[in-house]
């Protein structure tokens, strides 16, 4: 039976908003809002806090810890190698990539996405990617989803600084079966996710509206508290991604 294991990179370091993932969001940081939602998918058999060997990181070691996240420290530049060894170090077989500064990520796209990955032939299987015509979610709910084949193979063969940087440029680049995940309607112009001061009013906002101490919301709450407040989305509308080639993490 196949093990899939989400990887949730995470460090201190930010360029845009030092520190951001130990924010304090309703009395917990952003990194445990984003655990306790991961934990929610049943595809899920384990979570990985792969953080950087710096002692600033030591703080997010000691959370991924108390929130029941297993822990792996690795490179601070060389974030495919952190990857890499963290799956195999904790024997994964399905990888699924998710970046600590998601407070509203959501475990039912999770779900369905790895159910698809497991059912299809695909190398890949992304609702974020490199091609920005292809998404369909809000940005904070990027998923992506690949075998562990696949992220050795990137880990082997990456020879370019951005390659490694990022976790999954050298997928994009030479898989042969990419599937793009899309939704119903397209959201793609939400941003949900925590980069900048902009970022950060919108998700407490979000989250004074939604969070009473349980993560029972999801992508359809937070689309209609968006529809019933229109000037929330006015917040962060003008911010630009920095990097449409993955985090920074």
């Amino acid at each position: 039976m196949s093990k899939t294991i989400a990887v949730i990179q995470a460090r201190m370091g930010s360029t845009r908003l030092p520190g951001k993932v130990m924010k304090d969001l309703y009395g917990q940081t952003v990194l445990a809002h984003d655990i306790k939602r991961v934990k929610q998918a049943n595809t899920v058999d384990e979570i990985i806090i792969a953080t950087t060997v710096a002692v600033d990181d030591d703080k997010i070691a000691e959370e991924a810890i108390k929130y029941g996240a297993k822990l792996f420290r690795g490179s601070e530049d060389d974030v495919l190698s952190r990857y890499y060894f963290a799956a195999t170090e904790n024997k994964a077989d399905i990888i699924v990539r998710i970046t600590s500064d998601c407070p509203l990520i959501d475990p039912k796209v999770i779900d369905d996405m790895v159910s698809f990955f497991k059912e299809n032939n695909y190398d890949i299987v992304t609702n974020a990617g490199n091609d920005l015509t292809q998404r369909t979610y809000p940005r904070g709910l990027d998923t992506e989803i690949f075998n562990y084949a696949a992220l050795q193979e990137a880990h082997n063969n990456a020879k370019e600084m951005y390659q490694r940087e990022h976790v999954t440029p050298y997928l994009y680049e030479n898989a042969k079966h990419i599937f793009y995940y899309k939704n119903d309607v397209d959201y793609s112009s939400h941003r949900w996710t925590l980069d900048t001061e902009e970022d950060w009013q919108l998700i407490q906002k979000l989250y004074k509206s939604l969070y009473n101490g349980e993560h029972d919301f999801y992508m359809d709450e937070i689309l209609a508290v968006m529809e019933q407040n229109p000037e929330f989305f006015e917040i962060n509308k003008d911010i630009e991604q920095k990097n449409s080639k993955g985090s920074e993490h």
